[in-house]
């Protein structure tokens, strides 16, 4: 005999209205919850299958099984009230106000569907004046969703409660405030002024006092000026226990070594809130001459932002980092002991040091000779500068070393040739050089070198099927690429495999380009800026273009606001700052005569 089940979708709801209905009336209510003077007649049918509290409690053996009134002590009536209203309608009334109140109740009562919806409630109203009720509240009540979100709110937004609720990050509950000072994603907090909300808050309770190294271990000393940090470790007043103070006077040593600090670098001096930034400093802006701006640009989404200004106005220099810290070496800057109006350039050996975490240069030891039109490279933790041009065009066959911890050069084994406008990368632990020009030849070079150790010389490998002179060289999965130079008509790259000794030819880019900055995000090569030849001119191209690797391909990422030539490029870890000034409002895009 067949048969078949059929569902009905509204019979649960007009079971539950009609529970509602006989709540309303008073009909066949059996028990009656008490808190104070308030009462609550309900069915205790309808409360079993709501409440794991009440299913245990009307069980046969229980006492309360044949009460007829119900004494609730821990709650409040508000709180009872709202959470018989969703036992009774699936609807749960929900304020900042009554919040603590109802998921008191629904806690004790174990109404879990009630708790639930408290805590969505909580995690998607977050605002800065309620974010640190918020998280003391999913705190007090385990609510690991809504704490999660709370936590997250108050980390993006730190920045602005230190303004408009200092008050409230005083209350905050420890297990939050950690989450915060732990946090690799704080942005536009300056370190001393986290560290500052921390003592205040230990000093608000002198029970707080027992979190003292676990709240403040997490704070990145290195990120604050030595004379706060002398300050904090004499005149602090909140106790300092003995692996906080160990933490402050290995930062104040950090800091009175500055010329070693690149190769010092750990948690403690590392930026919050790190995002990738491509550098560009040096060369020229066409129709303004020399930039002394130094921009950092954020390739994921096209914004260009002054990040300082140079020391001077410079070309055909070089940069390199280390450490999260950049060095400019060499290269032409301004005379400035000539005729303003017409001014002249003299090549220098001096040698600038950008600090990304104080917003400040240093000069360190200058080269041992004055260099343009050369290449540099980090091997072994150590700068090497080879070859290019000094005073009066001689060129240079030398190879100096900086050692960052003696802020000292050191000459190493010569080139083979006195060459300057060749380029260089380092790959496999081996140094690379390719192409330029030679003293004793007139025509650009093919030639590739190695060089192993410092201590070493310099062997020739297999040559480029491609003469360059002022190209760029970079590694990228253990493979060395030459990109574009100066006089190459046909705009060809090419890969050399160090394992084989070989060079493979790859697409070239459609048109030609030199003068340009190249940074390597991502395993991405990036060409910015630089000219191209059109009609046997030099135009300046703002063009920002990309090498696809796996695909063979370029591509077009976006177009610089400036038309900028002859820069040099680096990629640094920068932390937003709201001091940067966003190019867009300060400067328009120039338009390019043509487009390629």
């Amino acid at each position: 005999m067949a048969y078949f089940l059929s569902y009905c979708k509204g019979h649960c709801k007009t079971v539950l209205s009609q529970y509602q209905t006989l709540r309303a009336e008073g009909l066949l209510c059996d028990i009656l919850l008490k808190v104070k003077e308030n009462e609550f007649p309900a069915h205790k049918s309808l409360l079993a299958c709501s409440s794991d509290y009440f299913r245990a409690m009307f069980k046969s053996y229980t006492k309360e099984s044949k009460a007829a009134i119900i004494h609730l002590h821990v709650i409040s009536a508000t709180g009872l009230q709202h959470v018989l209203d969703f036992i009774y309608t699936s609807w749960l009334p929900l304020s900042f106000a009554s919040l603590e109140d109802t998921l008191e109740a629904a806690t004790y009562l174990q109404v879990t569907e009630a708790i639930g919806l408290c805590s969505q409630y909580l995690s998607t109203n977050l605002t800065l004046e309620n974010c640190c009720f918020s998280a003391n509240v999913a705190t007090k009540f385990y609510l690991p969703d809504a704490l999660s979100a709370a936590q997250k709110f108050l980390i993006v937004n730190l920045w602005k409660l230190l303004d408009l609720d200092f008050a409230g990050l005083l209350e905050l509950n420890f297990q939050s405030l950690k989450a915060v000072a732990e946090s690799p994603d704080v942005s536009m907090v300056k370190e001393s002024h986290l560290l500052d909300l921390l003592l205040k808050w230990l000093k608000h309770d002198a029970r707080r006092l027992a979190h003292t190294t676990n709240l403040l271990e997490h704070v990145r000393y290195g990120l604050i000026p030595v004379e706060e940090l002398r300050k904090i470790y004499t005149q602090s007043e909140v106790p300092l226990t003995a692996p906080i103070k160990c933490l402050i006077i290995k930062a104040i040593n950090y800091h009175s070594v500055i010329f070693k600090q690149p190769i010092l670098q750990d948690k403690y001096s590392t930026l919050r809130n790190q995002k990738t930034r491509i550098i560009l400093l040096g060369g020229m802006i066409a129709n303004e001459g020399p930039s002394k701006d130094v921009v950092a640009f954020d390739v994921y989404n096209h914004k260009w932002q002054i990040l300082t200004q140079a020391q001077d106005r410079v070309q055909n220099h070089c940069v390199c980092t280390i450490g999260n810290f950049l060095y400019v070496l060499g290269g032409e800057i301004e005379d400035l002991q000539c005729d303003p109006k017409s001014p002249t350039s003299t090549v220098t050996n001096k040698v600038r040091r950008y600090d990304p975490r104080f917003n400040n240069w240093i000069q360190t030891s200058g080269m041992l000779e004055k260099r343009c039109q050369f290449s540099c490279c980090i091997f072994d933790n150590k700068i090497v500068a080879i070859g290019g041009k000094g005073d009066g065009g001689s060129m240079h066959s030398s190879v100096e070393v900086y050692n960052v911890g003696r802020d000292t050069w050191t000459k190493v084994r010569d080139l083979p040739h006195k060459m300057h406008g060749h380029a260089c990368t380092v790959c496999k632990d081996i140094i690379y050089i390719s192409g330029g020009k030679y003293a004793d030849q007139s025509n650009t070079s093919k030639d590739l070198y190695s060089l192993s150790t410092l201590g070493g010389g310099w062997e020739k490998q297999a040559s480029m099927s491609v003469a360059r002179f002022g190209h760029q060289m970079a590694t990228i999965r253990d493979t060395v690429y030459t990109f574009l130079g100066l006089y190459e008509p046909f705009s060809e790259i090419e890969k050399y495999n160090p394992d084989q000794n070989q060079w493979t030819r790859l697409r070239p880019l459609i048109y030609d380009r030199f003068s340009y900055g190249l940074a390597i995000v991502e395993e991405t090569a990036l060409l910015i800026g630089g000219k191209k030849w059109q009609d046997s001119q030099e135009i300046p191209t703002q063009d920002v273009v990309g090498y696809d690797i796996d695909n063979d391909c370029w591509e077009d990422i976006c177009k610089a606001l400036l038309p900028w030539y002859g820069l040099q490029c680096a990629v640094l870890q920068l932390s937003e700052s709201e001091d940067a000034k966003d190019i867009q409002q300060q400067k328009k895009p120039t338009a390019e005569v043509t487009s390629h």
